[in-house]
């Protein structure tokens, strides 16, 4: 039986590996893990080295960086997850109209979409985040809103490219409605390019939650998360640079994880490499 072609190479296998991984941990690592495990406090063993108890190090309020560092994969995926979720709800519909209906919506839709474009994601992030106020609910709805226009920009470019195939003119000259153009010619074909879009999204969506978190407009003690992790290691670095570094190897290893999976889906999905193989 032959594998998809996604696990096909080195680069999707090694990404699957860690993706499956890290989502395991997020799932069930506060089933296994007691939460006092992660919350309780030893000073007297603050910033203490990797050792045989603690095998990754104390941070400096004596909490064992092994199960925090567990416990904030749970945060950091479900922030990620929820916020391309998020960012699909809105720009799917957004560009598929857009893409299909063209003209006056089209252009007025497009010209809100670049309204958005013209600020940097992490920068809308930022501004919207300190409005709202710094949680883990506004950290969701600021990085979904600022990840929309790219995917709707993505989605209304296939949609207008799939639109132009003799198989949609001809379900258009059958007399097809334009929903049931859009559900069942549009969308399906177009649905790899969104799989592909919102993988390598989650892994921006994690650099953006540690951001956020680090600046202090993300999550907020005492919720466990990479980018707390990493701010709250700041005083500390000189004499305990493990304090950044694991947080800071768990987000790098995640988003490579994510990217390099993102790639051979493309790869696997790409309709001019599908007859290779």
């Amino acid at each position: 039986m032959k594998l998809p072609r996604a696990f096909r190479s080195a680069k999707g296998i090694l990404g699957a590996v860690v993706v499956l991984t890290v989502l395991a941990v997020a799932v069930f690592a506060p089933l296994l893990i007691p939460a006092d495990w992660a919350t309780q406090m030893d000073m007297r063993a603050r910033l203490s080295p990797p050792t045989w108890g603690h095998p990754l190090g104390t941070d400096q309020l004596g909490r064992d960086l092994f199960f925090r560092v567990l416990l904030g994969a749970q945060t950091s995926i479900f922030i990620a997850v929820a916020a391309v979720l998020m960012s699909i709800v809105i720009g799917l519909p957004l560009g598929l109209i857009s893409g299909y209906v063209g003209k006056t919506t089209d252009n007025v839709l497009m010209r809100l979409v670049d309204t958005l474009l013209s600020f940097p994601a992490l920068l809308l992030a930022l501004t919207i985040s300190a409005v709202l106020g710094p949680n883990l609910q506004n950290t969701i709805i600021a990085i979904g809103i600022a990840f929309t226009p790219f995917l709707a920009r993505i989605i209304r470019g296939e949609a207008l490219r799939v639109a132009q195939m003799p198989y949609v003119e001809a379900a258009r000259t059958a007399g097809n409605s334009d929903l049931r153009m859009i559900t069942l010619h549009i969308l399906p074909n177009i649905m790899p390019v969104v799989i592909v879009q919102s993988t390598i999204s989650l892994a921006f969506a994690i650099l953006a939650e540690a951001g956020l978190s680090f600046l202090g407009l993300g999550t907020q003690p005492p919720d466990a998360s990479w980018g707390l992790m990493i701010q709250a290691s700041r005083d500390y670095l000189d004499r305990a640079p493990w304090t950044a570094l694991v947080p800071g190897a768990a987000v790098g290893l995640t988003v490579l994880g994510l990217n390099m999976f993102g790639d051979a889906l493309r790869d696997a999905l790409d309709p001019r490499t599908r007859e290779e193989a």
